[in-house]
């Protein structure tokens, strides 16, 4: 038996076959020339490549039908009809035809320099279809390589899905039915797989570094999202202990759950919000069944990165006013797109930067770009009749960036009344604080700031140099760091002075390591995961706001992220011994 340690991202236990996911180890393309009696054999092979294709397609868009939601079964529907254009076929095969070439480098040629055409293209719906030819065109070549390759959205049996890295689309698009569970060499607690993962209540472990070397396809793994450990082939001993382990785990949560309907109140009344992230409006759901108040954290960019769809103003309204609609008035915090970094927009072509989380992403993607930027906001304010929207600026790191965004909003809600398109007149307008230097100036940020929204997430790497993504240092990105604690008190404390409530979107939000030391420092509202939401509202309903100060008084004081882990979770086994850490 092997045993493998990692960041454990998302918790809960699950035993299961390990499915090895490789999708970005593509082999390279072979390139070579034809003589004329080949041509025919050459078209054959083509045909029954894209044959094959189309039947795989086929199958799997009428299972996403009946499985998957409206939006994630049309991207099924548009690789088919690129499988069905005549005109992509006889681009192909007029390459093989009259240039001699093989099959495989003129699928690759002709598929590439349509990509590239589209994705200028100044028409959405060309852009649209761009998105989808990578997929089509890497469909067709595994059939000409005889490669067998099983896409995460085809998945038809249940397995622990094992993979180098998987990218934000992957995880949007996999089938969630059949994934039960996510071994992962790359990423941290705070990387892009981990909150999806947290979202759709996987459980996950993420920066096991050699996972996908290590653990071979169908291997029986026991993999343990809580204490971020993944057993490879265990004996009958391991297996008995950890389905018992998972029982227990079970009926803790499901003893949560009944707190759904009280309200998240200390011990001496101190009353705070309890909110949940999403990521797309099928969220909803869960957000409601776990009793939270509201969502907290809307991140509108996965609406940009889905495969196989333009993020227009129409496709945006529509999901936005979905998910204000099923929330029946209770508030929605949506964040303008946090694009760049470690999330590439598929209709955008990347560039090249050295430091891409130090560049050019979030805040200052949207100033460059104020026309879709303004597409955004538009579709924002639009929905804003059907519920109680929040709008929230991702990435601020000064004044400037802040003003600037407010006057894009002013023009985006000037071109709304022009068009005669109504928008609510009360939307509160906040300021994501992720940034040291949003951090430091926040009382100066404050003044022009409905609200405050802490992204502990971005903070930590960022005061601590701790790239989030990289397995070798992620586990450096820890929020009991003194640093982190005396600059969050800082953010709370500017807040309150200038008369707006402080908030926190980060992951630290749901830690329950963290519920306390946050109480104590005076934060209003939490978001988080909606299945973190039973837990977080069981220690705030277990504790004083007293006990919670004095907890942090000691914890900004102590020297090092080990001396507060310590405090903390001895702090906690006194006082709540049912919490799940």
């Amino acid at each position: 038996m092997k045993t493998l340690t990692g960041v454990p991202v998302s918790p809960g236990i699950v035993i299961g076959k390990a499915f090895l996911y490789a999708e970005n180890d593509f082999p390279e393309i072979p390139r070579y020339a034809l003589r004329k009696t080949q041509v025919e054999s050459e078209l054959k092979r083509l045909n029954n490549a894209k044959t094959a294709a189309m039947d795989e397609v086929k199958a799997v868009h009428e299972r996403a039908v009946k499985e998957m939601s409206k939006d994630q079964a049309d991207v099924f529907a548009a690789h088919l009809m690129m499988l069905e254009d005549p005109d992509f076929h006889d681009q192909i095969a007029a390459q093989i035809k009259d240039n001699l070439r093989n099959a495989e480098w003129a699928v690759w040629e002709i598929a590439h320099n349509l990509m590239q055409k589209m994705m200028s293209s100044p028409d959405p719906v060309f852009r649209e279809r761009a998105v989808d030819i990578t997929d089509v065109c890497k469909r067709v070549l595994l059939h000409l390589l005889s490669i067998i390759r099983v896409s995460l959205s085809e998945l038809d049996e249940d397995v622990i899905v094992v993979a180098r890295d998987l990218l934000p689309s992957e995880t949007l698009t996999m089938n969630k039915d059949h994934v039960k569970a996510i071994a992962m060499d790359m990423g941290g607690r705070t990387s892009h797989t981990a909150i999806l993962a947290r979202a759709f209540n996987i459980p996950a472990v993420l920066g096991l570094s050699a996972a996908s070397k290590e653990i071979v396809d169908g291997d029986i793994l026991v993999l343990d999202g809580t204490a971020g450990q993944v057993f490879v082939n265990p004996d009958k001993k391991y297996l008995d202990k950890y389905q018992k382990a998972d029982d227990l785990y079970r009926k803790k949560l499901d003893a949560f759950i009944n707190l759904k309907d009280l309200p998240a109140e200390t011990k001496d009344g101190c009353r705070v919000s309890l909110k949940a992230n999403i990521e797309i409006p099928e969220e909803v759901d869960q957000v409601l069944l776990c009793g939270a108040e509201g969502i907290g954290l809307y991140r509108s960019e996965f609406l940009f990165l889905t495969p196989g769809k333009a993020a227009e103003e129409e496709y945006q309204f529509d999901c936005y006013s979905r998910v204000l609609k099923a929330m029946g008035g209770m508030p929605v915090t949506i964040r303008t797109v946090d694009i760049g970094g470690d999330k590439i927009l598929p209709n955008f072509q990347s560039i090249d930067e050295k430091n891409p989380l130090l560049g050019w992403r979030a805040i200052r993607f949207s100033l460059a770009l104020p026309a879709l930027f303004k597409t955004q906001l538009r579709a924002i304010l639009r929905a804003s009749v059907f519920g109680n929207v929040r709008i929230m600026f991702p990435l601020i790191s000064g004044i400037e960036e802040l003003e600037q965004a407010l006057a894009l909003l002013e023009e985006a809600k000037e071109e709304c009344r022009k068009k005669r398109q109504a928008f609510a007149g009360d939307i509160e307008v906040g300021t994501m604080i992720e940034v040291p230097s949003a951090a430091v100036t926040s009382d100066i940020l404050a003044e022009k700031s409905d609200f405050f929204s802490i992204g502990t997430n971005d903070l930590i790497q960022y005061s601590l140099a701790v790239d989030r993504g990289n397995e070798k240092v992620s586990y450096l990105a820890r929020p009991l760091h003194p640093a982190v604690l005396r600059l969050l008190k800082m953010i709370i404390d500017n807040a309150h002075a200038k008369g707006i409530k402080a908030a926190m979107c980060g992951e630290m939000a749901g830690d329950p390591l963290g519920t306390a030391l946050l109480l104590g420092m005076g934060l209003d509202e939490f978001s988080m995961s909606a299945s973190a939401i039973p837990q977080i509202k069981n220690i705030v309903r277990g504790v004083t706001i007293e006990e919670c100060r004095a907890l942090y008084e000691k914890a900004k004081q102590s020297a090092s992220i080990q001396e507060n882990t310590v405090l903390v979770k001895s702090w906690m086994a006194e006082r709540l011994p049912s919490v799940i850490i």
